[in-house]
């Protein structure tokens, strides 16, 4: 199965048996979001985003808490969160890395180089 990107920002796989399956940087985005709404300690995205917000908004709510670039060294994510008050920052920030990294690439066949998280805030314990 060969592998290439085109001028769209989709990436391109293609069996000559088959034929080709194009997945959008916005789709992986949007896969990379739920990943880590996933996650326990996280209590939302950047903006403010949780499932329900994900679900009525699709991808333009997270064009400010998730970055994706699919390249040809792998896919590049770059999320925005916010952690509930109490939880351990650096054990949160690991597990949404490894479940972001789990969930595109079981759901895309793509490789991930690289998951940066930025904690832009904490969650109100009230």
């Amino acid at each position: 199965m060969a592998q290439e990107k085109n001028e769209k920002n989709l990436e391109r796989y293609s069996d000559a048996e088959i034929g080709t399956v194009k997945i959008a940087d916005d789709v992986v985005a949007l896969i990379a979001g739920y990943a880590a709404l996933d996650v326990d300690g996280v209590s939302t995205l950047a903006g403010g985003e949780d499932r329900e917000a994900i679900s009525r908004g699709g991808v333009k709510r997270l064009q400010k808490s998730v970055k994706v670039d699919v390249g040809k060294e792998g896919v590049k994510a770059d999320l925005s969160l916010v952690v509930q008050y109490g939880c351990s920052i650096p054990a949160v920030s690991s597990k949404v890395q490894a479940r972001v990294k789990e969930v595109i690439e079981s759901m895309t066949g793509l490789a991930v180089a690289d998951v940066g998280i930025r904690v832009c805030g904490v969650s109100d314990p009230q």
